[in-house]
């Protein structure tokens, strides 16, 4: 297998893997929540951040970094010793993570007071400590993934994440029939997040001992500027472009509840809001995972030799997934926003917040297509200033807080995630098509076909609305089932006949020799 064929067919597998763990993520909120209700959900989406920050720091963030030193020494024939490449980079990692670790086991009251919520401090304890494991699993996915070995940082994903949500679902379950704290909620969380990364220790331990040949322990000099440059910087950069609803929600973390409180409501009440308005976070993750997974999938396609190579191939390459993505994610927000009220008894018992829920579900769109340009700017090396767009767009979100939430309740806190997101996508786009000039996404677009198969499918929901009576849940179950889809067809079957497809795009798409019979090969004109 060719070197190239190799880093393909591993950075495949890394989306795939990455791909399986946001379902897991996304997935296992709603019995989470269904188990300890809105003020349960509420403490877990306050300590959540913290540790999905660090989640990405080991799993993209870091190892890329070390990756890239990997690949580099490789490159230039250098022999990586303990001395002069594993030990240094591990203290570095180490002396970062436990300073950080330090400062938030400290000041975990102070933090939890500023929040407004000083029952949380024992969870920030807690995942202080899980900050010390970030070295162990980042070093040796970095070094492995360098190497051109990608199964051990896909496996260990899919093993941490996999034994994280089994560990969160077994307290939530012991809290709800035991009538334990809710508190402990938080506390789990930390703690099955430890167990997570010791999960993906073992594995990686376990790659390691039959792929890696042991370190030798020669003496040489040791570029400290230079692995602390690349580390710190190169791996902060690689790790934001991950991070974007996440730091959203960290947003929510610090300024909702006190903004909710200024609207009105008790510290009790403002606390079960957040926990209404967090039910659309693992809405919008599914979202944007699949209105972006055409993205993901073809990051191994996109490079600056690719484009200098064969620009015409590349270009239609990046038309194509952002196409779909584009097509996919707007069929996802309008369906969504109109089945919302059912999916709410659905998946949470009750329509609380349904309106709220609908506007934020607009951030499937936005993140959706901001997501998919930073894949691709950061594809051809240019990251840094998507870092900074993302930086930018956190800020108009906690400032959309600050100015709505006392004004306007969880409605401005959704309306502020939307400005935020706005911001970001805005700011990506035009990056994108200033870089790539070439690229015409607008014109890629057949807004004709996405105007009529959008109207189709909400013209059908409204008409079987109005012959459905008040749902259970399980009447919910079945309309949901029913409706998504059979609209999801509807929406594709329009978008088919008015040629929104070319017949290499549906050839991207699952069960593609379905579509194609629909499409019956006539060109896009």
């Amino acid at each position: 297998m060719s070197s190239d064929s190799k880093w393909l067919k591993g950075a495949l597998l890394l989306t795939v893997a990455g791909l399986i763990s946001k379902v897991l993520s996304a997935g296992y909120r709603i019995p989470l929540q269904n188990l300890t209700g809105d003020i349960g959900f509420y403490i877990y989406q306050q300590v959540y951040p913290l540790l999905g920050m660090g989640m990405i720091l080991a799993l993209y963030g870091f190892p890329s970094a070390i990756s890239k030193l990997t690949a580099e020494s490789k490159k230039k024939g250098n022999t990586r010793t303990t001395a002069n490449f594993y030990y240094p980079i591990f203290l570095i990692l180490f002396l970062v993570m436990g300073t950080l670790a330090v400062l938030l086991f400290v000041s975990a009251s102070s933090l939890a007071s500023w929040i407004g919520d000083p029952g949380l401090t024992q969870a920030y304890q807690l995942v202080a400590f899980s900050f010390l494991l970030i070295p162990f699993t980042s070093l040796l996915r970095g070094v492995m993934q360098g190497s051109g070995n990608m199964k051990p940082t896909a496996y260990s994903q899919i093993g941490e994440q996999f034994f994280r949500v089994l560990l969160i679902l077994a307290v939530a379950v012991y809290v709800s029939f035991s009538g334990a704290d809710l508190y402990r909620i938080g506390e789990g969380a930390a703690i099955a997040g430890i167990g997570g990364a010791l999960t993906a220790i073992f594995i990686l331990t376990l790659f390691v001992r039959k792929s890696e040949q042991p370190p030798l322990l020669m003496q040489t000099s040791v570029p400290w500027r230079y692995y602390i440059q690349t580390i710190l910087l190169f791996g902060l950069v690689a790790s934001l472009n991950h991070m974007v609803l996440l730091l959203f929600q960290f947003a929510d973390a610090f300024t909702l509840v006190s903004g909710l409180q200024e609207y009105g409501l008790s510290q009790v009440d403002a606390m079960e809001a957040k926990g209404v308005l967090d039910r659309g976070q693992p809405l919008i993750q599914l979202g944007t995972v699949l209105g972006s997974s055409f993205a993901l999938a073809m990051i191994p396609s996109v490079s600056q030799h690719r484009l200098q190579e064969d620009a015409p191939s590349f270009y239609q390459h990046i038309r194509s997934s952002i196409a779909i993505g584009f097509y996919l994610a707007v069929g996802a927000t309008a369906g969504l926003i109109a089945i919302m009220p059912e999916a709410n008894i659905l998946l949470f018992e009750d329509t609380k917040g349904t309106s709220d829920l609908q506007i934020l579900v607009f951030a499937i769109l936005l993140s959706s297509i901001g997501v998919t340009c930073a894949t691709i700017l950061q594809g051809l090396g240019w990251t840094k200033r998507t870092a900074i767009f993302i930086i930018l767009s956190v800020f108009v979100k906690g400032l959309g807080n600050e100015l709505l939430v006392p004004i306007f309740g969880i409605t401005g806190a959704a309306i502020a995630t939307i400005l935020g997101l706005a911001c970001f996508s805005l700011l990506v786009f035009i990056e994108l098509k200033r870089k790539l000039p070439k690229l015409m996404l607008i014109r890629q677009i057949n807004w004709q076909a996405v105007l009529l198969a959008v109207s189709a499918m909400l013209l059908y929901i409204f008409i079987i609305d109005l012959f459905i009576p008040e749902l259970s849940r399980v009447d919910a179950l079945l309309y949901v089932g029913f409706v998504a889809g059979t609209g999801a067809c509807i929406y594709l079957f329009i978008l088919l006949r008015g040629r929104a497809f070319i017949s290499e795009e549906i050839n991207m798409l699952p069960f593609s020799h379905i579509w194609m019979r629909i499409y019956k090969e006539r060109k896009r004109t």
